[in-house]
């Protein structure tokens, strides 16, 4: 009888060690599949994370620098118009006198010779010749700086933030590039996407080539361009960066308009 006890509880012993071993090895099968699933949803929240920045930017500029970078879509202007309407008192383009503006727009005390064609954009035109003529940019920030794939910057906005404008919005589009592509020193309106005439007072300035996508609104009203002094504000405001090192927002060092003049 010693022996059958003894055997009964080496049985025991060996299935308890049995079940320990299985529990032990279901634990360490759960830790792998565990640790797949983890990498797989940190992967998966890195692509989403990579695609909502990309998408971002080209909503920005279809939306329309203003209202690219040239906010690759502009931010939206203070009182946006519904589409096909102008809102608040908007300057007559007749003051734009259908002819060629030369002048010079200061940022951070950087002189850029310009030229605005108020025969081809004659309300922006107007607009522009307008709030400079006040005053109404002098102070005024230079807000957003973009460098991964649109190279713009984006000024005009009193409240500093993408949100703020003249008190007026106005349309349409006026001479936006048929191809889509805003060469360097191009002057052109920032606006909100999908809506013509969101158009304000920001605007935004390409610094380098720059394939902005038309949205429903069409492209960009292009109101003019740089003619001297480019880069100088690229060596005194673009290449000193975007904060954080972003691709795209508020410059790393602080960019204001020192002045506008036209004649």
């Amino acid at each position: 009888m010693a022996p059958s006890r003894i055997d009964d509880r080496a049985s025991r012993a060996n299935r308890e060690r049995l079940r320990g071993y299985k529990a032990r090895q279901a634990m360490h099968e759960y830790r792998i599949h565990r640790r797949v699933r983890d990498n797989w949803i940190a992967v998966i929240a890195i692509v989403a994370v990579a695609t909502g920045a990309t998408f971002a930017q080209l909503a920005y500029f279809t939306a329309g620098p203003g209202n690219p970078v040239a906010t690759a879509e502009p931010e939206p202007t203070e009182t946006p118009a519904p589409t096909g309407e102008n809102v608040g008192d908007v300057p007559d383009p007749a003051l734009a006198e259908g002819r060629t503006w030369t002048g010079a727009l200061t940022i951070n005390d950087v002189p850029l010779a310009i030229e605005l064609d108020g025969a081809a954009a004659p309300q922006a035109v107007a607009s522009f010749i307008s709030l400079a003529q006040s005053g109404f940019y002098n102070g005024v920030p230079c807000h957003r700086l973009t460098n991964g794939g649109f190279f713009v910057l984006q000024c005009g906005d009193p409240e500093g933030d993408g949100s703020g404008g003249p008190g007026y919005s106005y349309g349409p589009v006026e001479n936006a590039p048929a191809d889509d592509v805003y060469p360097a020193g191009t002057i052109a309106m920032a606006r909100q996407s999908g809506n013509a005439y969101s158009n304000g007072s920001q605007f935004f300035i390409v610094y380098e080539e720059t394939s902005i996508p038309s949205d429903a609104a069409g492209g960009y009203t292009v109101l003019g361009k740089v003619t001297s002094g480019l880069e100088e504000l690229k060596t005194a405001v673009v290449e000193k960066g975007i904060e954080g090192g972003a691709t795209d927002g508020p410059p790393a060092v602080p960019v204001s308009i020192t002045s506008v003049t036209v004649e």
